[in-house]
């Protein structure tokens, strides 16, 4: 195998929702309170409904700008690439990037769709079922099998959750996100009997709980004053509380068929992780009354969770002691982590650095994806299609050059509704 051979399937990627969305799927009573994107006069843009305000912040939309343009300042759609908001342009940029397909996660609504938990219990899940329906007809349906549908959840309430998960299943959706601690956000923890019908409606319709770095809206508190490479270090860590979490709940024993990905999380401190775990069971299990069924800790975990990395050699060097089975790849476009155009030659750097067989390749970048989603894209794409190569010969001529489109100069935007609208969403 060669790079342009490889066939990449991205676990992780986002959305910057275009201001038409609501358009077509709100019920017509709630159509003049429909959220907007609002033009703002310093040039930048906000989602705007009742008394909610969300910027966009640059840290969300910088694929394909220069780093100098990096920053938590909120800008407008005319400042970013057309592919992080709008499906046409997004196929062709992962058509350039290599990238066949993707699961996109929500910007302004947070991962967990938690803006939409007001207290109009009506009106928001009026809004978040037309956030899944236009995620699903519009964004998704545009190109069959390009995307991985994934739904948003009721967060604030179990039942209809449910409900929302067994309603998208039955349309071909097999991915939910999710907060990674819902109890930060003032609901059940994991462990509360609280969320029971959830863990049903995801084992009946296998679907996988998608579980993001930053989704509780709250990250790794460090000191006060420290500068913000601390936060952005920390970011992939932020995971394993959600992992240790979920890895010790009682769900994780009853429901054999629950699967949980760790969405954006990296994967090489799971090695120890693993080892931690187990020297946690052997250690103290006999008065902490933990009881995984004859097995490890290490070996349910293997059972349960999908891992992801965009560029990780320790990750991919140590892959059989995560687990070969358990590791899928993301791009993480468009956001400021992401490799995007030029993904299939940085990770191609990293498997040749350690000589990763094919069968391991195809594993890593997309088969294990494709199991684990329920996602079959061969059905309306040729196999031969689907490549690296096959995809840019698709896109030869479309523009990826790295280009300044800020209108403004550092420093000129302030918002008060910047903290709260970049906490889980960079």
């Amino acid at each position: 195998m060669n790079q342009d051979d490889m066939i990449l399937i991205s676990v992780d990627d986002h959305i910057v929702e275009p201001p038409d969305m609501f358009k077509n799927h709100l019920p017509a009573k709630y159509a003049e309170e429909a959220p907007r994107l609002v033009h703002n006069p310093d040039g930048s843009d906000s989602w705007q409904f009742r008394d909610v305000v969300i910027p966009n912040v640059a840290l969300n939309s910088v694929a394909g700008r220069p780093k100098e343009e990096y920053g938590l300042e909120p800008q407008g759609l005319d400042e970013i690439r057309p592919g992080c908001y709008n499906v046409d342009e997004r196929i062709k940029d992962m058509n350039a990037g290599g990238i066949f397909a993707s699961i996109c996660f929500p910007t302004f609504p947070g991962f967990a769709g938690r803006l939409f938990a007001i207290e109009d219990r009506d009106f928001g899940l009026a809004l978040l079922r037309a956030y899944n329906d236009w995620h699903v007809e519009e964004w998704c349906g545009a190109y069959p099998a390009r995307f991985i549908p994934m739904c948003l959840p009721v967060i604030w309430d179990a039942e209809a959750c449910a409900a929302e998960v067994r309603r998208n299943a039955e349309r071909g959706v097999h991915a939910l996100t999710f907060s990674e601690n819902p109890a930060v956000l003032g609901y059940p923890s994991f462990h509360d009997d609280y969320w029971t019908p959830l863990w049903k409606a995801l084992c009946d319709t296998e679907t996988v709980m998608n579980v993001h770095i930053g989704s509780s809206g709250k990250l790794a508190v460090t000191a006060p004053d420290a500068p913000m490479d601390v936060m952005i270090t920390l970011q992939p860590m932020n995971i394993v509380q959600a992992a240790a979490d979920l890895l010790w709940s009682a769900p994780i024993k009853k429901y054999p068929d629950l699967k949980i990905a760790l969405s954006e999380g990296g994967t090489g401190w799971i090695p120890y992780f693993l080892e931690r775990a187990d020297r946690t069971f052997e250690m103290h299990s006999t008065w902490t009354h933990q009881d995984f069924g004859g097995k490890l800790p290490s070996e349910v975990f293997r059972e349960h969770f999908l891992t992801c990395f965009i560029s990780d050699h320790v990750g991919v060097q140590l892959r059989h002691d995560i687990g070969i089975d358990n590791i899928a790849w993301e791009a993480d476009y468009p956001h400021s982590d992401s490799m995007w155009p030029s993904a299939p030659e940085e990770l191609w750097d990293v498997l040749s650095a350690h000589d990763v067989p094919d069968a391991d390749i195809d594993k890593m970048t997309y088969a294990n994806a494709m199991r684990w989603y329920s996602f079959d894209p061969f059905s309306h794409h040729p196999r031969e299609q689907a490549t690296v190569g096959a995809l840019r010969r698709a896109a030869e001529g479309h523009d990826v050059s790295i280009r300044s489109l800020s209108h403004h100069q550092k420093g000129d935007r302030v918002s008060n509704a910047l903290a709260d609208a970049t906490r889980g969403n960079t």
